[in-house]
């Protein structure tokens, strides 16, 4: 688990004060209403629970998309489905694990947008625009962000910071720990590819989604049979090059120069 957050940035905020959110409709289209109720801390992360109200004559599912605390992509949890003309209460939940790794110990702000569509066809009703959640502390508190280690790549408003080898019992697994940022105006997905550990191929898993102003942790993970087949107990260099494409079209923004990292 990533540790030990620091930055030039400082945190401001109490973070034993209960952090609440007023009663807002979140939106109201297509005869569907979405209502946001309140906050509370549940199983797997923190609950911003929602009343949705589906007044239209299809069954519709309401999921979330590209979800941010405090300007950091975090995963969440939601799928909710409607029978026309009911009612459901639900949460969106953001997991406790990866606002963990980005260094949030208080959500300020969310953001994020709904897809709505028709639970048999599957067929989009609507993409809502993204929707801004300011809580109780939102004025107070300064998320911080450690931006330090070594800057893999910093091109076309893209910065990437290698921050070293996770633990090999954290969330993230074997694999090498990534700081994004996205200053471009394009939202992108960043991926790697030929990736090798002390010389050998292996297998990774990488695609993190990062909206244009907005940041992200994400790890570079390494499958242990991988590692175990290539008698690899110690990492020692690591090489891949980072695919950087378009989040919607799919359209290749750059890919990276081999980057080869030792340790």
């Amino acid at each position: 688990v990533i540790t030990d957050v620091e930055s030039g940035t400082e945190e401001t905020t109490d973070t034993s004060q209960e952090v609440t959110i007023e009663e807002q409709v979140l939106y109201d289209g297509n005869n569907i209403k979405i209502t946001a109720t309140g906050m509370e801390d549940g199983l797997f992360g923190t609950e911003l629970k929602l009343l949705l109200e589906n007044n239209s004559d299809k069954s519709i599912t309401v999921q979330a998309r590209n979800a941010n605390v405090n300007g950091f992509m975090v995963s969440t949890m939601m799928s909710v489905d409607i029978a026309a003309g009911k009612k459901a209460n639900d949460s969106l939940t953001f997991e406790t694990s990866g606002l963990k790794d980005c260094g949030i110990e208080s959500i300020a702000t969310m953001e994020f947008f709904f897809h709505i569509f028709d639970t048999e066809s599957w067929d989009t009703v609507v993409d809502t625009d993204v929707i801004t959640i300011e809580t109780s502390i939102a004025s107070t508190y300064t998320q911080a962000v450690d931006d330090s280690g070594e800057v893999l790549v910093e091109e076309g408003g893209v910065k990437i910071v290698g921050k070293g080898l996770s633990a090999d019992d954290s969330f993230w697994g074997p694999g090498v720990i990534l700081y994004i940022e996205n200053n471009s105006e394009k939202d992108v997905t960043v991926q790697v590819r030929d990736v090798s550990v002390n010389g050998f191929m292996v297998d990774s898993s990488m695609s993190t989604d990062v909206v244009a102003g907005k940041k992200a942790m994400s790890a570079v993970q390494f499958f242990s049979t991988d590692l175990e087949e290539n008698a690899i107990t110690d990492i020692t260099d690591v090489e891949f090059y980072f695919h950087i494409f378009d989040l919607e079209s799919w359209d290749t923004i750059f890919d990276s120069d081999v980057i080869a990292i030792s340790f």
